[in-house]
């Protein structure tokens, strides 16, 4: 992965939420140097900031899903039930780009069309040992109303339309009909430890530095900082 595609994604997805009318924190604009100078130790421990998902697949064009974490709370306060124990996130995924099949094994929250296309969502329970059941269906909650989905079955979401997931429900993202913005509202992200995916995934790729970021991914903080 070259860091060149890394700022052409990013580019593209600041133009996304812009034509959405999206607003964003200061963090989310900052260069690398500006980045490095401002960050406070809570915006670090958060991980607010930028990720280019590939999801294992080792392929981030296909993927192009970009995530910006703008808010996200203590795994110390959710454990305990009380304090910050939220996280919200936007999550751009180019016109006919999907994610891979996967599921969390603690985070529960709302997933939002906010802009764009529709957003097609297919969906599988899981077996009594939390790994993905391909012939059990689920029961999702759209706004409000409870819906039944066969096992790999599709739900689409329009703009303005969301729907709540839990853990053990394994979900795939692809838009169609344009970008998508969704707008994850979750419990604590836990990126390291709570994702889990149907099938085994590759290790991150490496970035070629065949260009000066933009803009830093959460994985560069210790590297670009560091150097300092």
């Amino acid at each position: 992965m070259k860091r060149s595609e890394i700022n052409d994604h990013l580019s593209h997805a600041i133009d996304v939420i812009a034509r959405a009318g999206v607003a964003l924190p200061p963090f989310a604009r900052w260069t690398p140097d500006e980045f490095a100078d401002r960050a406070t130790p809570a915006i670090i421990a958060a991980g607010l900031g930028w990720d280019l998902i590939d999801d294992g697949r080792g392929d981030p064009g296909r993927a192009g899903l970009i995530r910006l974490t703008l808010r996200n709370g203590s795994l110390t306060e959710l454990a305990g039930g009380g304090g910050r124990v939220y996280a919200e996130r936007l999550l751009i995924l180019r016109d006919r780009h999907s994610t891979a099949m996967h599921t969390h094994l603690l985070k529960t929250g709302d997933l939002i069309n906010r802009w764009g296309g529709t957003l097609t969502v297919r969906l599988c329970g899981s077996d009594a040992q939390g790994r993905i059941d391909r012939r059990k269906g689920i029961t999702v909650e759209c706004d409000g109303i409870s819906r039944w989905v066969e096992a790999g079955g599709l739900i689409r979401l329009d703009p303005g339309e969301s729907v709540a997931l839990r853990p053990g429900d394994w979900r795939a993202l692809r838009a169609e009909g344009g970008d998508c913005l969704m707008a994850e509202i979750s419990t604590v992200a836990d990126d390291h430890a709570d994702d889990l995916y149907a099938t085994p995934r590759r290790p991150a790729l490496p970035i070629a530095e065949d260009a000066a970021p933009v803009h830093l991914l959460v994985r560069d903080y210790d590297l670009f900082i560091g150097r300092r």
